[in-house]
């Protein structure tokens, strides 16, 4: 019996996650209010509340929830066999293709993102830790396969993640997009280069 109510109450939250996020979309963070959340779910905001103790509360979860995707997405490549240097070039583009896709082509979304950038900075930098760990990864596997040198994995995975800064940061890739500077693939490749092996 436990576990069917546990089912239940897992299936309510993901559920008013979900419709959060398609406010939020719509009408924007600051103007949803837990009330819209609990009139879409024809359900009281005291139900709401049972799941989530307030509007940040369910805000942390849905911003977690879409950068838990992009995480997802990063560990599916690192995992994947092949070459290292393409795979991490598939890394490195997927992140910015999915921020952008997610933040940037959408206002009410990237103010979200600009909120959980001041109120829910936690939520922020254990992603960052992830995506930093990721590249990390597959560092360690191009050092392993002899296609990068890298004596400090930690540190290479640092500055990686902080040259790619401007194509990987919601708010750098929206405020970039029109300013002069070098496109994706030209970064990836300045990064590749301080990976490769001096011979």
């Amino acid at each position: 019996m436990a576990l069917i109510s546990e089912h239940i109450e897992g299936d309510t939250r993901d559920r008013i996650l979900e419709v959060a996020e398609r406010l939020f979309r719509q009408i924007g963070y600051q103007k949803t209010t837990v009330g819209d959340i609990a009139k879409e779910l024809r359900m009281s905001p005291a139900n709401v509340y049972r799941f989530f103790e307030s509007k940040k509360a369910i805000h942390q979860a849905v911003a977690r929830s879409l950068m838990g995707e992009v995480e997802l997405e990063a560990q599916r490549i690192v995992a994947k066999p092949g070459p290292v240097e393409e795979r991490f070039r598939e890394l490195l583009t997927t992140i910015h293709r999915m921020n952008t896709e997610r933040y940037v082509g959408d206002n009410k979304l990237h103010e979200m993102v600009a909120i959980a950038m001041e109120e829910d900075w936690d939520v922020c930098v254990a992603h960052m830790e992830c995506i930093a760990g990721v590249v990390g990864q597959m560092i360690a596997q191009g050092v392993a396969s002899g296609e990068f040198e890298a004596p400090d994995l930690q540190l290479a995975a640092l500055c990686s993640c902080t040259a790619m800064i401007r194509f990987f940061h919601p708010q750098m890739i929206a405020q970039c997009a029109t300013k002069p500077g070098p496109n994706i693939d030209q970064m990836i490749d300045f990064v590749i280069a301080g990976l490769s092996p001096r011979h």
